[in-house]
């Protein structure tokens, strides 16, 4: 590992020396060396720049896409709860009316015992 670090910062170096001898050497005069490294370094803010508006437009549209898949899961969420109580209120209701039916029917079979009853009676005191 540590042959390969050296190794890696031995070309770094050796990069470097060559870049500094190539512009030494180069045909052109200072100035204008100077001149293309200016305009290659304003190049490379202007990439950078256009990488890092690129960079916040992707999150800004990925933050938009969770925000609209979070609405969406909750607005389902509310909607399932809603239908699961409108479900249950619909249960409710019918067992309600099923309890109210039978009691109607018990009520009306009381009904019709008293009535029989109080028949019952009447013609027990007409015949006495």
């Amino acid at each position: 590992m540590k042959d390969q670090s050296k190794i890696i910062a031995a070309l770094l170096v050796g990069a470097a020396a060559g870049a500094v001898l190539g512009l030494l050497f180069a045909p052109d005069s200072g100035e204008e060396t100077r001149g293309s490294i200016a305009g290659y370094a304003d190049d490379l803010v202007g990439k950078a720049k256009d990488k890092a508006r690129s960079a916040g437009d992707n999150i800004r549209g990925y933050g938009n896409d969770v925000v609209d898949r979070v609405k969406s899961k909750y607005s389902d969420a509310v909607n399932d709860l809603y239908n699961y109580r409108d479900g249950v209120s619909d249960e409710i209701r019918s067992k309600a009316d099923d309890v109210a039916d039978a009691a109607q029917d018990h009520v009306n079979k009381a009904k019709s015992k008293v009535k029989s009853a109080a028949d019952d009676l009447n013609d027990s005191i007409q015949q006495a």
